[in-house]
């Protein structure tokens, strides 16, 4: 019922953007209108969230670990597993970023047989990586409609991308993965009994709103093709603040960035804000230096204590006529 749901919303969306140039004033909202007021609901929102959870109080250190920490100097760490630094808790942020490092290891358990067992979902975390590096590849290609001279690095996305060179115009590397990563984690919520379960309309709406913008944009390149010049027209226009609407514009293209606007809107209240908020988890970005640092909350109500150094400076000479160590903090 969730998926049915979703699938309508961006039905309503695709019909209303198709049908939008034959309606007076309808492209000039669909062009003009709609995406400045996506555009500021964007940045407005996600400076939100961001403030928000940078001012969120974390009075302990939280970060997850998976590996040894740092302790006496005989046993081997895990600098990156489990970072004492802020230099190498920067560098766990930057892979689980860039490789998605957590989700590689994510688990699923299954039965085989009698038995209960436990493997990585590694197609998850194909898909999750195809997914999110060719939405990048992509994002960064439309700046040639956005800037003026293009940014030299964007020919170089576009050569690489279609270095498979079949078709014309060639067919793009990125296309393909994003499509069939969409489907792919698109299916598995579908197919899956428990996924399904769990599954929101939330859930299948960003992946339908994603996949309705990339076949759009897709139909564009290769099938209903638009007029590229007062497209890029338009788009300098909107990013200069002189906005032109087209004289006649493709109703495939008012669909494209009618979707593309519902996908800025609906952005920083979403579960995709996640592209923010790995960069601000203090399950990440704290270094677990809990054995060498104490950490006090400052928001505790002051009472008295009385610290291990206190008792041990009290109890030094008993500690010596015993033969102990006088420094704890390194048998702790």
């Amino acid at each position: 019922m969730n998926a049915l749901a979703a699938a309508a919303a961006v039905l309503v969306l695709m019909l209303v953007g198709a049908f939008a140039g034959a309606v007076p004033g309808g492209a000039a909202a669909v062009t003009v209108v709609i995406p400045y007021a996506a555009f500021l609901t964007l940045v407005i929102g996600v400076a939100w969230r961001v403030s928000q959870w940078a001012g969120t109080p974390v009075p302990y250190r939280i970060p997850t670990t998976c590996g040894q920490q740092r302790s006496l100097p005989w046993i081997a760490t895990a600098p990156v597993d489990n970072p004492d630094t802020g230099l190498m808790a920067a560098v766990r942020v930057a892979i689980e970023a860039l490789a998605f490092r957590s989700l590689l290891r994510n688990s699923r358990a299954h039965v085989s047989g009698n038995r209960l067992e436990f493997s990585e979902a590694r197609l998850l975390w194909l898909a999750a990586l195809a997914l999110h590096w060719s939405l990048l590849v992509i994002v960064l290609r439309h700046l040639r409609f956005a800037l003026q001279p293009v940014p030299f690095f964007v020919p170089l996305l576009e050569t690489f991308d279609g270095i498979l060179q079949i078709g014309a115009p060639a067919l793009l590397i990125t296309d393909i993965l994003v499509v069939a990563a969409l489907l792919f984690l698109l299916g598995r919520r579908l197919v899956n009994p428990l996924l399904r379960y769990l599954s929101l309309f939330t859930d299948y709406f960003a992946l339908l709103l994603l996949l309705g913008i990339a076949l759009s944009g897709i139909t564009m390149r290769y099938g209903a093709r638009v007029d590229i010049v007062s497209v890029k027209a338009l788009v300098l226009g909107l990013a200069s603040f002189r906005p032109a609407v087209p004289a006649a514009p493709s109703p495939v293209f008012l669909v494209h960035l009618l979707l593309v606007s519902a996908l800025a809107v609906y952005l920083p209240f979403s579960k995709l804000m996640h592209f923010g908020a790995v960069f601000l988890s203090p399950t990440r970005n704290l270094a677990n230096n809990s054995r060498r640092v104490r950490h006090v909350n400052p928001w505790n109500h002051p009472v008295p204590t009385h610290t291990y150094a206190e008792w041990e400076a009290e109890n030094a000479d008993v500690m010596r006529a015993a033969g102990l160590p006088l420094d704890g903090a390194d048998h702790v």
